[in-house]
């Protein structure tokens, strides 16, 4: 991955689709924020599908360089399974924050991650609101 000069988010819909960029409101080096991969059912807290555990692995693989130093995720199964791999391979262990506590998530990662590249797994609803604390315009 190129580096820039300038500091950047990048910003995804989907576990690999990395859809938007823009300026951030803090220092981070790069806050990369995506939904958690497919689903096995529409159970209320279902582990990820074949394809959904295909697409983390994918994820950590596209992000190995990185030098991820945190990985955020929420009380679900699904996003703490799409976080796992990149963790995994970083060495890390995931950081829970509550689903509905995008703001109090923002404020941690600036607290605690002020320059480092971050990795944000959320879900369809809080991602939307994650990017606009974030600063991010919609388009």
């Amino acid at each position: 991955m190129r580096h820039f000069a300038h500091r950047r988010i990048l910003a995804s819909s989907a576990a690999l689709a990395l859809l938007a960029m823009a300026a951030p409101v803090f220092a981070q080096k790069a806050i990369v924020v995506v939904r958690h991969a497919e689903k096995a059912d529409q159970s209320t807290d279902p582990v990820l599908s074949a394809e959904g555990t295909a697409r983390a692995k994918a994820l950590a693989k596209a992000l190995r360089n990185l030098d991820v130093k945190a990985v955020y995720v929420t009380q679900y199964q699904r996003t703490a399974l799409t976080g796992a791999p990149l963790a995994k391979a970083a060495g890390l262990s995931t950081i829970q924050v509550h689903s509905d506590a995008s703001a109090d998530l923002v404020e941690r990662m600036k607290k605690e991650h002020p320059a480092d590249v971050v990795l944000t797994v959320g879900h369809s609803n809080s991602v939307p609101r994650i990017l606009k604390l974030l600063g991010v315009a919609e388009t």
